[in-house]
Formats: C-alpha cells, sequence, structure tokens
C-alpha cells in the first residue's frame, strides 16, 4: 500500500481538482483528453514513488524528493491548456488604476529609473531567476543535510503555488503588458527581451490572477527560513530575492500590482498552515 507524504496529498488533491475543472468547461475533447490523461501520469508515478518497496531504495527516493518540481511546471502549464477567450477587460481595467498610482503618482517607476539600467537589469534579473528558485530551495536542503525536513518546506511551496494556479480559471486576465502595450512600459534591455521570449514561448493566457511567480518566490523564502533555521543567511537571500521578484512583476508589467499582493498573501497563508509541522520537522531533526 502506498504511503504518500503530505506534500503529495496536496499534489493528488490539486491535479483532481484540474481533472474536475477540465470536466466542467467547455473544452474541445481532445484537451480534456490531454488533462486528464496528465493527472493519471500523475497518480500513477506518486503511487509507484510512495510504495515501501520503492520509497527509501535509489534512485526512487531520490527522484520522489525532486519530482514535486516538475508537478508544479506542469499545474502551470495544464492551466494554459485550458484557457478560454476572455470575454472581456473588467478586471484588467479595475486592477491598472493601483499601478498607476504606484508606478506614478507614488514614483516607483522614476525610482527604479533614477540610475539608468542598473536596477532595471538587476529586477529582470530577479525575474529570471524566479523559475530556479524552487530547485534551489530544494538544492540547499540537500546541501545542508536537511533532507529529511523536504516534505515540511514543499508543504508551503506547494499550498501556495497550486492554490494560486487553482483561481485562474477564476479570474480570466491578461498581462497588463499585452492589454496595455503601450503604456507605463519598462526599459527595455537584453535581460528583458530573453524575459520576454521566454513567457512567449511558455507563458499560458488562462490569468495573472494571483501571481503564480509570487507566490512561489515568497513561499520558496519562507520555506527556507523556517525548515533552515540554523543558515538565516541562506533564508534572508531567498526572502530578498522573492521582494525584486516581486518589485519586478509589477515594474516589467509582468502583472498587476494586486496580482502579485495576492501572490504573497497565498504564501503568507501557507507558511502560517504549516508553521507547526515546519518547527515539527526541524526539531525531529536537531
Amino acid at each position: 500500500m502506498a504511503h504518500f507524504r503530505l506534500s503529495e496529498r496536496i499534489c493528488l488533491a490539486y491535479f483532481a481538482y484540474t481533472a474536475t475543472v477540465a470536466a466542467l468547461r467547455p473544452l474541445p475533447l481532445p484537451v480534456r483528453l490531454e488533462v486528464w490523461a496528465a493527472d493519471a501520469g500523475v497518480f500513477l508515478i506518486l503511487w509507484l514513488l510512495s510504495r515501501p518497496a520503492t520509497a527509501q531504495r535509489p534512485p526512487a527516493a531520490v527522484l520522489r524528493d525532486w519530482f514535486p518540481l516538475a508537478l508544479i511546471l506542469l499545474a502551470y502549464r495544464q492551466m494554459g491548456w485550458m484557457a478560454l477567450p476572455h470575454e472581456n477587460r473588467n478586471f484588467e481595467n479595475f486592477w491598472i488604476g493601483l499601478d498607476r498610482l504606484l508606478l506614478h503618482k507614488m514614483g516607483l517607476k522614476s525610482g527604479i529609473e533614477f540610475f539608468g539600467p542598473l536596477l532595471p537589469n538587476l529586477l529582470e534579473l530577479s525575474y529570471l531567476l524566479v523559475y530556479v528558485m524552487p530547485v534551489a530551495a530544494v538544492a540547499v536542503l540537500y546541501g545542508f543535510g536537511a533532507r529529511q525536513r523536504l516534505d515540511a518546506a514543499y508543504r508551503i511551496v506547494l499550498s501556495a503555488t497550486l492554490a494560486s494556479y487553482a483561481l485562474y480559471p477564476f479570474f480570466p486576465s491578461e498581462p497588463p503588458r499585452s492589454v496595455f502595450p503601450a503604456d507605463d512600459l519598462p526599459l527595455m534591455s537584453a535581460l528583458r527581451s530573453f524575459n520576454l521570449r521566454i513567457l512567449g514561448a511558455y507563458g499560458i493566457h488562462m490569468s495573472v490572477f494571483p501571481s503564480g511567480h509570487a507566490a512561489a518566490a515568497f513561499s520558496c523564502a519562507f520555506a527556507v527560513r523556517r525548515l533552515l533555521p540554523e543558515r538565516p543567511a541562506v533564508g534572508l537571500a531567498f526572502l530578498v530575492l522573492a521582494v525584486l521578484i516581486a518589485v519586478a512583476t509589477v515594474y516589467g508589467r509582468y502583472h498587476f500590482a494586486v496580482d502579485t499582493a495576492a501572490g504573497l498573501l497565498m504564501a503568507l497563508g501557507a507558511d502560517w498552515l504549516h508553521a507547526g509541522s515546519a518547527r515539527a520537522a526541524v526539531r525531529s531533526r536537531r
């Protein structure tokens, strides 16, 4: 019989949810079948990896530790498969007011660009690093001998990130750079062009609320800080990067400010929800 970790149960619940979404949305049959096939594959692989006969044996044990990272990517892409045409721009037209208040009236844009391309490039680099942040979080737990705390860390990261994706069908929207292509644009640079190419190739058109980038970045930072309390400098570095990513999402017009704030709230909620289990995981390995 399989013995699922709590973080794996979170994944199972999320992909059961996407199977339900696919059943209820007016999707073409091939898309619906694609979602269901992916979900079935996830269930099968997690079941195989969690069986007592294989769970503690390499390489299955190592694969089990890293597999949730692939599921974060799959969860994001699945929402893109199920995107439908947006009927209006009500969300975007409402959200843009806060952005313009922050960027112009409160001086965020001019402050970032005061020293020329230095800070804009730092923000674009930070935004690019969001894709490796979950990998880095797992790597530092491995590197500092805290592999047994991985499940507790994944609970925070997966709860925040997957819950953000789960809300996408209810807030159909496009990023501000798409809806308002001539307004509030940041400085152009090679790094920005690279980020835009990545989004052009792999971005989805389901929703931008809440920001999955912010949710993933902050939840990784909170997880590392909680699960590696003996390495406060590492946790602080993750948190600083998460803050830079959050600023980059708004300045770079990748997200509306409300998206980023919602992503932060998702991470804070996940951190609060799993604080007890994280403390228990740390105590049990001292």
